[in-house]
C-alpha cells in the first residue's frame, strides 16, 4: 500500500484552494457548483465541500486538533516565506522557529481549521 491522497473539507472551496495553492499545490480550474477538487501530482490533496460531506457523513465535518498535513519545504527560508504568505487565507498557529530536533518548523491552519506543518532541515 502507499499513501495516495489526503482529504480535507471546506466551507468555501475557492478560498481553501487559494490557501493550498500558496503552499505549492496545483488544482484544475474550479467549475461552478463543484463540490470536490483534487490537486495534481502525488499524493493528491482532495478538498470536499462541507455540504457534500455532511450528506455523506450524516453530520458536519470537523477538523482534528492533532492530525496534520506535513509539508517538507526546500529550505528554512521557504518555511518562513510560506508562513508570511498565509495572510488572511489562514491562521499561523505556531510561528516558524528552530526546533531542537534540527528543523525550521511552523504550523498553520487552513480557513476551516485543518493544520498544516511546514518544516525544513536546518543547516549543519
Amino acid at each position: 500500500m502507499e499513501l495516495a491522497a489526503v482529504a480535507v473539507s471546506a466551507a468555501d472551496l475557492p478560498r481553501a484552494v487559494a490557501f493550498y495553492e500558496l503552499l505549492g499545490f496545483s488544482f484544475p480550474p474550479l467549475q461552478p457548483g463543484e463540490q470536490h477538487v483534487e490537486s495534481t501530482g502525488s499524493p493528491k490533496l482532495m478538498i470536499d465541500d462541507h455540504e457534500m460531506m455532511t450528506g455523506l457523513l450524516g453530520e458536519p465535518p470537523r477538523p482534528g486538533n492533532h492530525a496534520a498535513i506535513a509539508l517538507l519545504c526546500g529550505s528554512p527560508a521557504e518555511v518562513d516565506e510560506a508562513v508570511a504568505a498565509i495572510g488572511s487565507l489562514g491562521t499561523v498557529v505556531t510561528a516558524a522557529w528552530d526546533a531542537p530536533w534540527g528543523q525550521r518548523y511552523a504550523t498553520v491552519a487552513d480557513p476551516d481549521g485543518y493544520r498544516v506543518d511546514l518544516y525544513a532541515p536546518l543547516p549543519g
